[in-house]
């Protein structure tokens, strides 16, 4: 009976630890599906999505849309609706930099984007200055990645 009980405690034991080492395995950053990259980490690949547009100033949010740029892998390309409005866009980020350049008539630059993805964001938020090529005129803007995309 005795090589009995130490094959049921060895059994024990063995399961024990295999489980303990799953359950920690699971739980390490490394692991996590919903890993969360710093702002320098973040690549064009994180920011494709649906996007809402503030700027200061203006009562009603755009919808901006980021996808690969077709013609350059590693940036970005898409459009902003404003109501019935809706722009082309193309740019890129780079070590937490954000550009973008948008135009209203796919020829010519109507408006540029710079800023910073927000530190601490995971990469869902994106704020810096629109400025308008015609007159100028800037605008601070946040973009906050909408639900439904990772």
């Amino acid at each position: 009976m005795k090589p009995f009980k130490t094959l049921l405690l060895a059994t024990l034991l063995i399961a024990t630890s295999v489980h303990l080492t799953l359950a920690n395995a699971q739980n390490s950053p490394q692991n996590s599906p919903a890993a969360c990259p710093r702002a320098t980490e973040v690549t064009a690949l994180h920011l494709y999505g649906a996007w809402q547009a503030r700027w200061e100033g203006v009562d009603a949010p755009g919808t901006l849309t980021l996808g690969r740029n077709p013609d350059h892998p590693d940036s970005l390309r898409g459009s902003i609706r404003r109501g019935t409005i809706e722009a082309q866009v193309a740019g890129d980020v780079d070590k937490g930099e954000f550009t973008l350049e948008e135009s209203t008539d796919g020829r010519s630059i109507s408006a540029t984007w710079a800023g910073a993805v927000v530190a601490d964001a995971c990469g869902k938020e994106i704020s810096g200055v629109w400025t308008a090529t015609a007159d100028r005129k800037e605008r601070s803007f946040v973009l906050r990645k909408l639900p439904g995309w990772q």
